[in-house]
Protein backbone atom coordinates (compact mmCIF):
# COMPACT_ATOMS: atom_id res chain seq x y z
CA UNK A 1 0.00 0.00 0.00
CA UNK A 2 3.00 3.05 0.51
CA UNK A 3 4.60 1.52 -2.20
CA UNK A 4 1.21 2.24 -4.45
CA UNK A 5 0.54 5.51 -2.73
CA UNK A 6 3.96 6.75 -3.44
CA UNK A 7 3.41 5.72 -7.41
CA UNK A 8 0.03 7.35 -7.21
CA UNK A 9 1.79 10.86 -6.27
CA UNK A 10 4.89 10.56 -8.29
CA UNK A 11 2.56 10.67 -11.46
CA UNK A 12 0.86 13.49 -9.88
CA UNK A 13 3.74 15.40 -10.20
CA UNK A 14 5.08 14.21 -13.15
CA UNK A 15 1.72 15.35 -14.51
CA UNK A 16 2.58 18.80 -12.93
CA UNK A 17 5.59 18.68 -14.65
CA UNK A 18 4.22 18.06 -18.29
CA UNK A 19 1.25 19.44 -17.95
CA UNK A 20 0.58 21.84 -14.88
CA UNK A 21 1.33 25.93 -15.49
CA UNK A 22 4.85 27.24 -16.13
CA UNK A 23 6.80 29.20 -13.59
CA UNK A 24 6.51 33.50 -14.56
CA UNK A 25 9.66 33.11 -16.32
CA UNK A 26 8.60 30.95 -18.69
CA UNK A 27 11.53 28.79 -18.05
CA UNK A 28 9.57 25.64 -19.47
CA UNK A 29 12.99 23.22 -19.21
CA UNK A 30 13.41 23.56 -16.07
CA UNK A 31 10.45 23.50 -14.64
CA UNK A 32 10.08 20.34 -16.51
CA UNK A 33 13.27 18.66 -15.14
CA UNK A 34 12.75 20.21 -11.67
CA UNK A 35 9.50 18.61 -10.91
CA UNK A 36 10.51 15.39 -13.27
CA UNK A 37 13.44 14.71 -10.85
CA UNK A 38 11.05 15.55 -7.74
CA UNK A 39 8.63 12.55 -9.12
CA UNK A 40 10.91 10.24 -9.96
CA UNK A 41 12.56 10.36 -6.79
CA UNK A 42 9.17 9.46 -5.45
CA UNK A 43 8.68 6.38 -8.00
CA UNK A 44 12.18 5.23 -7.19
CA UNK A 45 10.94 5.33 -2.81
CA UNK A 46 7.55 3.33 -3.91
CA UNK A 47 10.44 1.18 -5.60
CA UNK A 48 12.22 0.80 -2.53
CA UNK A 49 9.13 -0.36 -0.53
CA UNK A 50 7.70 -2.72 -3.32
CA UNK A 51 10.87 -4.64 -3.33
CA UNK A 52 10.56 -4.84 0.23
CA UNK A 53 7.35 -5.97 0.14
CA UNK A 54 8.29 -8.94 -2.21
CA UNK A 55 11.12 -10.23 0.06
CA UNK A 56 9.60 -10.08 3.60
CA UNK A 57 6.44 -11.94 2.24
CA UNK A 58 9.22 -14.60 0.40
CA UNK A 59 10.49 -14.92 3.93
CA UNK A 60 7.59 -14.96 5.73
CA UNK A 61 5.76 -17.26 3.79
CA UNK A 62 8.84 -19.51 3.06
CA UNK A 63 7.99 -19.72 -1.21
CA UNK A 64 8.19 -17.30 -3.95
CA UNK A 65 5.79 -14.75 -4.26
CA UNK A 66 4.31 -15.48 -7.72
CA UNK A 67 1.87 -18.76 -7.10
CA UNK A 68 -1.41 -16.99 -7.92
CA UNK A 69 -2.86 -13.83 -9.51
CA UNK A 70 -2.28 -11.40 -6.85
CA UNK A 71 1.50 -12.37 -6.44
CA UNK A 72 1.98 -12.27 -9.71
CA UNK A 73 0.49 -9.27 -10.81
CA UNK A 74 2.36 -7.08 -7.73
CA UNK A 75 5.29 -8.96 -9.32
CA UNK A 76 4.45 -7.41 -12.60
CA UNK A 77 3.92 -3.95 -10.93
CA UNK A 78 7.75 -4.02 -9.68
CA UNK A 79 9.37 -5.44 -12.75
CA UNK A 80 7.94 -2.83 -14.89
CA UNK A 81 8.86 -0.38 -12.58
CA UNK A 82 12.40 -1.79 -12.18
CA UNK A 83 12.90 -1.71 -16.24
CA UNK A 84 11.58 1.86 -16.20
CA UNK A 85 14.43 2.85 -13.83
CA UNK A 86 16.82 1.06 -16.02
CA UNK A 87 15.78 2.54 -19.37
CA UNK A 88 15.71 6.02 -17.69
CA UNK A 89 18.86 6.13 -16.25
CA UNK A 90 19.83 4.95 -20.01
CA UNK A 91 18.13 7.50 -22.04
CA UNK A 92 17.50 9.93 -19.55
CA UNK A 93 13.94 10.33 -20.81
CA UNK A 94 11.85 11.33 -17.83
CA UNK A 95 8.69 11.46 -19.44
CA UNK A 96 8.01 7.52 -19.48
CA UNK A 97 7.33 7.77 -16.26
CA UNK A 98 4.46 9.73 -17.56
CA UNK A 99 2.82 6.88 -18.72
CA UNK A 100 5.00 4.24 -16.52
CA UNK A 101 3.50 4.62 -13.60
CA UNK A 102 -0.05 4.82 -14.58
CA UNK A 103 0.17 1.45 -16.19
CA UNK A 104 1.65 -0.23 -12.74
CA UNK A 105 -0.79 1.93 -11.00
CA UNK A 106 -3.61 -0.08 -12.97
CA UNK A 107 -1.60 -3.15 -12.51
CA UNK A 108 -1.69 -2.57 -8.65
CA UNK A 109 -5.01 -2.11 -8.19
CA UNK A 110 -6.06 -4.93 -10.16
CA UNK A 111 -3.97 -7.24 -8.50
CA UNK A 112 -5.38 -5.87 -5.44
CA UNK A 113 -9.06 -7.22 -6.68
CA UNK A 114 -7.73 -11.22 -5.71
CA UNK A 115 -7.27 -13.05 -2.71
CA UNK A 116 -4.17 -11.37 -0.61
CA UNK A 117 -3.60 -14.57 1.51
CA UNK A 118 -0.46 -16.70 1.28
CA UNK A 119 -2.12 -19.65 -0.15
CA UNK A 120 -0.50 -22.93 0.45
CA UNK A 121 1.32 -24.26 -3.15
CA UNK A 122 -0.39 -27.14 -5.09
CA UNK A 123 1.33 -29.95 -6.02
CA UNK A 124 2.25 -29.24 -9.25
CA UNK A 125 3.85 -25.84 -8.17
CA UNK A 126 6.03 -27.26 -5.47
CA UNK A 127 9.56 -26.52 -7.74
CA UNK A 128 12.57 -24.29 -7.57
CA UNK A 129 11.32 -23.86 -11.63
CA UNK A 130 7.85 -21.10 -10.09
CA UNK A 131 10.63 -18.78 -9.15
CA UNK A 132 12.92 -19.36 -11.88
CA UNK A 133 9.99 -19.79 -14.51
CA UNK A 134 7.75 -16.68 -13.42
CA UNK A 135 10.13 -14.55 -12.64
CA UNK A 136 12.19 -14.20 -15.98
CA UNK A 137 8.65 -14.40 -17.70
CA UNK A 138 7.20 -11.44 -15.74
CA UNK A 139 10.47 -9.77 -16.50
CA UNK A 140 10.13 -9.63 -20.12
CA UNK A 141 6.77 -8.89 -19.99
CA UNK A 142 8.19 -5.83 -18.34
CA UNK A 143 10.46 -4.81 -21.03
CA UNK A 144 7.45 -5.46 -23.50
CA UNK A 145 5.33 -3.19 -21.34
CA UNK A 146 8.63 -0.91 -21.47
CA UNK A 147 8.04 -0.99 -25.44
CA UNK A 148 4.38 -0.67 -25.37
CA UNK A 149 4.55 2.33 -23.62
CA UNK A 150 7.02 4.17 -25.70
CA UNK A 151 5.10 3.02 -29.14
CA UNK A 152 2.25 4.57 -27.26
CA UNK A 153 3.65 7.50 -26.89
CA UNK A 154 4.89 7.67 -30.21
CA UNK A 155 1.54 7.40 -31.65
CA UNK A 156 0.34 10.05 -29.52
CA UNK A 157 3.48 12.41 -30.44
CA UNK A 158 3.30 11.93 -34.52
CA UNK A 159 -0.72 10.88 -35.32
CA UNK A 160 -2.10 14.23 -36.55
CA UNK A 161 -5.36 14.64 -34.70
CA UNK A 162 -6.46 17.59 -37.09
CA UNK A 163 -5.60 15.81 -40.33
CA UNK A 164 -8.27 15.19 -43.04
CA UNK A 165 -6.77 12.89 -44.81
CA UNK A 166 -8.84 9.32 -44.75
CA UNK A 167 -5.24 8.12 -43.42
CA UNK A 168 -5.06 10.14 -41.00
CA UNK A 169 -8.81 9.87 -39.68
CA UNK A 170 -8.37 5.93 -39.30
CA UNK A 171 -5.19 6.48 -37.08
CA UNK A 172 -6.73 8.31 -35.07
CA UNK A 173 -9.66 6.32 -35.23
CA UNK A 174 -7.43 3.58 -33.78
CA UNK A 175 -5.24 5.30 -31.34
CA UNK A 176 -8.48 6.17 -29.86
CA UNK A 177 -9.73 2.58 -29.54
CA UNK A 178 -6.43 2.01 -27.66
CA UNK A 179 -7.09 4.42 -25.22
CA UNK A 180 -10.86 3.56 -24.67
CA UNK A 181 -9.45 -0.40 -24.16
CA UNK A 182 -6.95 0.86 -21.60
CA UNK A 183 -10.37 3.01 -20.03
CA UNK A 184 -12.33 -0.54 -19.85
CA UNK A 185 -9.68 -2.07 -17.50
CA UNK A 186 -9.33 0.88 -15.37
CA UNK A 187 -13.40 1.36 -14.98
CA UNK A 188 -13.06 -2.46 -14.03
CA UNK A 189 -11.23 -1.85 -11.18
CA UNK A 190 -13.51 0.85 -9.97
CA UNK A 191 -16.29 -1.14 -9.87
CA UNK A 192 -14.53 -3.85 -7.82
CA UNK A 193 -13.77 -1.41 -5.50
CA UNK A 194 -16.88 0.66 -5.23
CA UNK A 195 -18.76 -2.64 -4.87
CA UNK A 196 -16.76 -3.80 -2.08
CA UNK A 197 -15.76 -0.56 -0.26
CA UNK A 198 -19.94 -0.92 0.26
CA UNK A 199 -19.85 -4.72 1.25
CA UNK A 200 -21.83 -5.42 -1.84
CA UNK A 201 -22.14 -9.76 -1.84
CA UNK A 202 -24.54 -11.68 -4.41
CA UNK A 203 -24.78 -15.67 -2.97
CA UNK A 204 -26.11 -18.59 -5.18
CA UNK A 205 -26.62 -22.26 -4.70
CA UNK A 206 -24.85 -24.00 -7.39
CA UNK A 207 -26.22 -27.70 -8.16
CA UNK A 208 -23.54 -29.98 -9.94
CA UNK A 209 -24.52 -33.28 -11.34
CA UNK A 210 -21.96 -35.89 -12.13
CA UNK A 211 -21.49 -39.52 -13.38
CA UNK A 212 -19.04 -41.80 -12.20
CA UNK A 213 -17.54 -43.98 -14.03
CA UNK A 214 -20.20 -46.70 -13.24
CA UNK A 215 -23.31 -44.54 -14.21
CA UNK A 216 -23.91 -43.38 -11.30
CA UNK A 217 -25.14 -40.10 -11.10
CA UNK A 218 -24.53 -37.94 -7.86
CA UNK A 219 -25.46 -34.51 -7.02
CA UNK A 220 -23.75 -32.13 -4.98
CA UNK A 221 -24.52 -28.12 -3.89
CA UNK A 222 -21.50 -25.58 -3.62
CA UNK A 223 -22.27 -21.60 -2.40
CA UNK A 224 -20.75 -19.09 -4.43
CA UNK A 225 -20.11 -15.84 -3.46
CA UNK A 226 -20.28 -12.47 -6.31
CA UNK A 227 -18.55 -9.03 -5.16
CA UNK A 228 -19.90 -7.40 -8.38
CA UNK A 229 -23.69 -7.64 -9.12
CA UNK A 230 -24.85 -10.72 -11.06
CA UNK A 231 -25.73 -9.67 -14.55
CA UNK A 232 -24.91 -13.33 -14.90
CA UNK A 233 -25.68 -15.87 -12.20
CA UNK A 234 -24.56 -19.50 -12.92
CA UNK A 235 -26.56 -22.04 -14.77
CA UNK A 236 -28.46 -23.92 -12.66
CA UNK A 237 -28.45 -22.15 -9.77
CA UNK A 238 -30.40 -20.82 -6.89
CA UNK A 239 -30.84 -17.08 -5.44
CA UNK A 240 -29.80 -17.42 -1.75
CA UNK A 241 -29.08 -13.43 -1.05
CA UNK A 242 -29.01 -11.03 -3.40
CA UNK A 243 -28.02 -7.32 -2.15
CA UNK A 244 -30.20 -4.66 -4.09
CA UNK A 245 -28.34 -2.87 -7.29
CA UNK A 246 -30.45 -0.52 -9.35
CA UNK A 247 -33.64 -1.49 -7.69
CA UNK A 248 -33.08 -5.20 -8.77
CA UNK A 249 -32.62 -7.83 -6.40
CA UNK A 250 -32.41 -11.27 -8.87
CA UNK A 251 -29.63 -11.85 -11.98
CA UNK A 252 -30.63 -10.42 -14.93
CA UNK A 253 -29.94 -13.29 -16.81
CA UNK A 254 -28.95 -17.12 -16.78
CA UNK A 255 -25.52 -18.46 -18.29
CA UNK A 256 -26.60 -21.23 -20.86
CA UNK A 257 -26.14 -24.57 -20.19
CA UNK A 258 -23.00 -24.77 -22.33
CA UNK A 259 -21.54 -22.07 -20.32
CA UNK A 260 -22.03 -24.74 -16.82
CA UNK A 261 -19.65 -24.01 -14.28
CA UNK A 262 -19.33 -21.02 -11.62
CA UNK A 263 -16.13 -19.78 -13.15
CA UNK A 264 -18.08 -19.08 -16.57
CA UNK A 265 -20.28 -17.65 -15.40
CA UNK A 266 -18.64 -15.31 -13.03
CA UNK A 267 -15.99 -14.77 -15.72
CA UNK A 268 -18.92 -13.59 -18.22
CA UNK A 269 -20.09 -11.27 -15.67
CA UNK A 270 -16.71 -9.84 -14.92
CA UNK A 271 -16.46 -9.56 -18.90
CA UNK A 272 -19.58 -7.76 -19.50
CA UNK A 273 -19.13 -5.48 -15.75
CA UNK A 274 -15.74 -4.31 -17.26
CA UNK A 275 -17.34 -3.04 -20.69
CA UNK A 276 -20.33 -1.78 -18.86
CA UNK A 277 -18.26 0.42 -16.47
CA UNK A 278 -15.59 1.56 -18.73
CA UNK A 279 -17.49 2.80 -21.74
CA UNK A 280 -19.62 4.98 -18.71
CA UNK A 281 -16.02 6.20 -17.68
CA UNK A 282 -15.08 6.99 -20.95
CA UNK A 283 -18.26 8.57 -22.11
CA UNK A 284 -17.89 11.13 -19.13
CA UNK A 285 -14.39 11.85 -20.11
CA UNK A 286 -15.38 12.38 -23.86
CA UNK A 287 -18.24 14.46 -22.22
CA UNK A 288 -15.79 16.63 -19.88
CA UNK A 289 -12.80 17.00 -22.60
CA UNK A 290 -14.94 17.77 -25.56
CA UNK A 291 -12.88 15.76 -27.64
CA UNK A 292 -11.37 12.63 -28.52
CA UNK A 293 -8.70 11.60 -25.05
CA UNK A 294 -5.73 10.68 -27.38
CA UNK A 295 -5.87 14.69 -28.80
CA UNK A 296 -5.73 15.57 -25.00
CA UNK A 297 -2.31 13.23 -24.80
CA UNK A 298 -1.10 14.26 -27.77
CA UNK A 299 -1.04 18.26 -26.57
CA UNK A 300 1.07 16.93 -23.91
CA UNK A 301 3.85 15.00 -25.88
CA UNK A 302 4.34 17.52 -28.86
CA UNK A 303 7.38 18.13 -27.65
CA UNK A 304 9.36 15.15 -27.66
CA UNK A 305 12.09 13.89 -29.65
CA UNK A 306 9.65 11.00 -32.01
CA UNK A 307 13.03 9.56 -32.97
CA UNK A 308 14.35 8.65 -29.18
CA UNK A 309 10.95 7.07 -28.37
CA UNK A 310 11.25 5.08 -31.31
CA UNK A 311 14.65 3.63 -30.17
CA UNK A 312 13.38 2.97 -26.73
CA UNK A 313 10.66 1.05 -27.76
CA UNK A 314 13.01 -1.00 -30.26
CA UNK A 315 15.68 -1.47 -27.25
CA UNK A 316 13.40 -2.51 -24.77
CA UNK A 317 11.77 -5.55 -26.69
CA UNK A 318 15.19 -6.41 -27.99
CA UNK A 319 16.61 -6.89 -24.37
CA UNK A 320 12.87 -8.31 -23.34
CA UNK A 321 12.94 -10.96 -26.18
CA UNK A 322 15.57 -13.50 -25.32
CA UNK A 323 14.80 -13.01 -21.27
CA UNK A 324 11.14 -13.77 -22.21
CA UNK A 325 12.02 -16.51 -24.35
CA UNK A 326 14.07 -18.39 -21.58
CA UNK A 327 11.43 -17.49 -18.85
CA UNK A 328 7.83 -18.02 -20.71
CA UNK A 329 9.01 -20.89 -23.34
CA UNK A 330 11.91 -22.85 -22.58
CA UNK A 331 12.28 -22.87 -18.24
CA UNK A 332 8.17 -23.33 -18.81
CA UNK A 333 8.46 -26.40 -21.07
CA UNK A 334 11.23 -27.70 -18.40
CA UNK A 335 9.07 -27.35 -15.75
CA UNK A 336 5.81 -28.64 -17.55
CA UNK A 337 7.97 -32.15 -18.09
CA UNK A 338 8.94 -32.11 -14.72
CA UNK A 339 5.28 -31.67 -13.09
CA UNK A 340 3.13 -32.81 -16.55
CA UNK A 341 5.10 -35.40 -17.52
CA UNK A 342 5.18 -33.17 -21.09
CA UNK A 343 7.03 -30.52 -22.87
CA UNK A 344 4.15 -29.43 -24.37
CA UNK A 345 0.34 -29.75 -23.98
CA UNK A 346 -1.55 -27.14 -26.00
CA UNK A 347 -2.83 -25.76 -22.78
CA UNK A 348 -4.33 -22.35 -23.80
CA UNK A 349 -1.51 -20.59 -21.86
CA UNK A 350 1.05 -22.20 -23.20
CA UNK A 351 -0.40 -21.02 -26.37
CA UNK A 352 -0.54 -17.76 -26.04
CA UNK A 353 2.48 -17.59 -24.55
CA UNK A 354 4.47 -19.29 -28.10
CA UNK A 355 1.57 -16.84 -29.88
CA UNK A 356 3.28 -13.97 -27.85
CA UNK A 357 6.37 -15.37 -29.20
CA UNK A 358 5.94 -15.70 -32.24
CA UNK A 359 4.22 -12.18 -32.57
CA UNK A 360 7.12 -10.67 -31.21
CA UNK A 361 9.65 -12.74 -33.21
CA UNK A 362 7.84 -10.77 -36.24
CA UNK A 363 8.40 -8.00 -35.05
CA UNK A 364 12.14 -8.14 -34.92
CA UNK A 365 12.19 -9.72 -38.04
CA UNK A 366 10.20 -6.88 -39.92
CA UNK A 367 12.49 -4.24 -37.85
CA UNK A 368 15.77 -5.80 -39.04
CA UNK A 369 14.99 -7.10 -42.18
CA UNK A 370 11.94 -4.91 -43.70
CA UNK A 371 13.65 -1.54 -41.60
CA UNK A 372 9.73 -0.95 -39.99
CA UNK A 373 10.89 2.00 -38.25
CA UNK A 374 8.44 4.71 -36.87
CA UNK A 375 4.80 4.37 -37.16
CA UNK A 376 4.59 0.63 -38.46
CA UNK A 377 6.71 -0.17 -35.51
CA UNK A 378 5.03 1.29 -32.46
CA UNK A 379 1.45 0.07 -34.14
CA UNK A 380 3.48 -3.38 -33.62
CA UNK A 381 4.51 -2.63 -29.85
CA UNK A 382 0.94 -1.35 -28.74
CA UNK A 383 -0.40 -4.20 -30.65
CA UNK A 384 2.14 -7.44 -29.21
CA UNK A 385 1.53 -5.59 -25.68
CA UNK A 386 -2.38 -6.58 -25.79
CA UNK A 387 -1.47 -10.24 -26.55
CA UNK A 388 0.60 -10.24 -23.72
CA UNK A 389 -2.33 -9.04 -21.39
CA UNK A 390 -4.84 -11.17 -22.95
CA UNK A 391 -1.90 -13.89 -21.80
CA UNK A 392 -1.96 -12.82 -18.68
CA UNK A 393 -5.27 -12.36 -17.79
CA UNK A 394 -7.34 -12.64 -20.68
CA UNK A 395 -6.74 -16.21 -20.73
CA UNK A 396 -7.89 -16.63 -16.96
CA UNK A 397 -11.13 -14.61 -17.47
CA UNK A 398 -12.06 -16.45 -20.40
CA UNK A 399 -10.66 -20.05 -21.38
CA UNK A 400 -10.20 -22.33 -18.97
CA UNK A 401 -6.94 -24.77 -18.52
CA UNK A 402 -4.11 -25.88 -16.07
CA UNK A 403 -2.97 -22.65 -15.21
CA UNK A 404 -6.26 -21.79 -14.31
CA UNK A 405 -5.02 -21.70 -10.29
CA UNK A 406 -3.34 -18.50 -11.01
CA UNK A 407 -6.43 -17.08 -12.24
CA UNK A 408 -10.14 -15.24 -11.19
CA UNK A 409 -10.60 -15.06 -7.85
Amino acid sequence: MIAFFLYCLSFIFYMISYGGKRWRNNDTQTHTKRWSLVAFILAMAGFVTHITYFFTRWIGSNQVPTSNMYEFMAFMGLVIMLVFIIMTAIYRSWVLGLFTLPLTIIILAYASVFPKEVQPLIPALKSIWLGIHVTMAALGNAFFAIGFIAGLMYLLRVIDFKGTTPKARRMERWLELMVYFIIIIIGFIIAIFAFRGVGYEAEFLLEKVSVDAKGKISTTEENIVYHLPPIFKPYNSNDIEIGTYFGLRTALFETPSWMEGVNAARKWNTIVWSLLTGSLLYGLLRLMLRRPVGSVLHRVLRKLDPEQLDEISYRAIVIGFPVYTLGALIFAMIWANIAWGRFWGWDPKEVWALITWLFYSAYLHLRLSRSWQGMNAAWLSVIGFIVVMFTLIGVNLIIAGLHSYSGVS
